[in-house]
């Protein structure tokens, strides 16, 4: 049976596919899952039907499964189909607010406080005395911390966008609590805080928003029930194939079964890293550069390191090859 999420990015559009506009597209699930593939994204109906809620219902995604079976390809493809700007945050441990909110352009600040020392007798307008010189100066405080001097980073940029953007917030979970703490007010409402301006929420049509996992921790239950969920699993057989079919169009339909059912043999050991879908397309390149018309023990063994990237993984196969290429063979 077809799992229910199975998807993969072909990385080109579709050769004499409709061409859907982007007020089109959002009309129903139907119209997205149309536009998805004309725009080379392989998936299923429940992918769809997540992008299309997501729209309408202004609700972020998290798009959870294992790395390499599309998770990033989904925010890139929905941001090209829909002819929005995508806004990409790679997370990662220790990232803050100054690099993913906003943060104050100190080097400005100082020209702007070298400007002012410079005219420090006009800026105290003849005050009398320390008290009424601190009160003078005080009307400048606002100034240093005013939308001139603020430099957006990807949350407050895509909130700026006035028609709209995609943003990716790439391995969340990667991240740490505190920012996913961070992350609630934006995910909920759609704004964020800045304490020395105050709220700055989403300049016309909110972004739409996927945060992808590889389950490496869990997140928050906060952050989930902000959420529409969706879960990408690796694909069976019968999309791996069409996946290869639409990559590597010249591997012969008999050597594309056999290194499909090769890889989804793999998929089945205890490996430090299972191959996605990203290598098994490397590995029908590999074996198309090589002339490569029917698997044998010899060619797998020769190319292993495509498909494993660690050499335990390799020796791994390497001792179970022989049964592996009984099963790919019968």
């Amino acid at each position: 049976m077809m799992a229910a999420c199975l998807c993969f990015s072909l990385g080109a559009v579709v050769a004499d596919s409709p061409v859907y506009s982007p007020a089109d597209i959002l009309t129903g699930v139907d119209a997205v899952s149309d536009a998805l593939a004309a725009h080379g994204y392989i998936g299923s109906n429940r992918i769809a039907t997540v992008v299309y809620l997501a729209a309408q219902l202004q609700k972020p995604v998290l798009v959870e499964g294992p790395p390499g079976v599309g998770k990033t390809e989904l925010a890139k493809t929905v941001a090209a189909m829909l002819e929005l700007p995508l806004i990409r945050l790679q997370c990662y441990e220790g990232l803050d607010e100054a690099k993913a909110l906003y943060e104050w352009k100190y080097g400005k600040q100082l020209l702007y406080i070298q400007v002012l020392k410079d005219k420090i007798d006009d800026a105290l307008g003849g005050a009398r005395g320390l008290r009424e010189s601190v009160a003078q100066l005080h009307r400048y405080d606002d100034i240093f911390f005013s939308e001139e001097f603020l430099e957006a980073r990807p949350l407050l940029k895509a909130l700026r966008e006035p028609g709209g953007s995609v943003l990716l917030l790439d391995e969340i979970d990667k991240s740490d609590e505190e920012f996913e703490a961070l992350l609630l007010e934006m995910l909920s409402d759609y704004q964020v805080t800045v304490p020395e301006i105050g709220t700055i929420a989403a300049a016309g049509t909110p972004p739409i928003v996927f945060l992808t996992s590889n389950n490496t921790r869990d997140v928050s239950d906060a952050l989930k029930r902000r959420c529409l969920h969706l879960y990408i699993p690796f694909p069976e057989p019968a999309l791996e194939q069409q996946i290869v079919a639409t990559r590597v169009p010249k591997v012969a339909a008999a050597l594309r079964r056999q290194l499909v059912a090769f890889v989804q043999s793999l998929r089945a050991l205890e490996l430090r890293k299972t191959p996605a879908i990203s290598e098994t397309i490397d590995w029908a390149r590999t074996l198309l550069l090589l002339n490569v018309d029917s698997l044998d023990e010899a060619w797998v063994r020769d190319t292993l390191n495509v498909l494993l990237k660690f050499e335990d993984d390799v020796e791994a196969v390497e001792a179970q090859l022989p049964t592996l290429m009984r099963q790919v063979v019968d």
